[in-house]
């Protein structure tokens, strides 16, 4: 009887830990989402125009500032085109992906001015 009760402890623990464990399936056989970059399956049939409009959309609090001063910057294929305002003018249907920096990240990577992080632009041209 103890051993029985043993085995069915140690089929839930494994079957609990391999749960846990997954890797982060979605339903439907979706690939898992990654916070930090956004990918054409993300906005696939759905009408965007603009980064701006997919952005707004799929990832909002990238466009939260986090402070008082500053704002967030984007970079077009690792190019500073300005803060967030320009992502209005960036077709979607020729970015490849876009990835989010935050604060720290940013400032490491590309100095002053980053605080409230960086949104970076791969146009499918570059990917190349």
């Amino acid at each position: 009887m103890l051993m029985n009760r043993l085995r069915l402890l140690g089929s839930v623990t494994a079957l609990v830990v391999a749960t846990a464990c997954g890797g982060g399936a979605q339903p439907g056989g979706a690939a898992p989402t990654d916070r930090e970059t956004l990918r054409p399956e993300e906005w696939g049939t759905r009408n965007f125009y603009s980064a701006a409009e997919a952005v707004a959309a799929l990832r909002p609090l990238w466009l939260n500032k986090r402070g008082p001063d500053g704002e967030v910057q984007v970079y077009i294929d690792d190019v500073h085109v300005g803060a967030v305002e320009m992502l209005r003018s960036v077709r979607i249907t020729s970015v490849a992906y876009i990835k989010h920096l935050d604060g720290i990240q940013a400032s490491a990577r590309y100095g002053l001015n980053h605080d409230q992080g960086a949104i970076l632009i791969t146009t499918r041209g570059a990917q190349r």
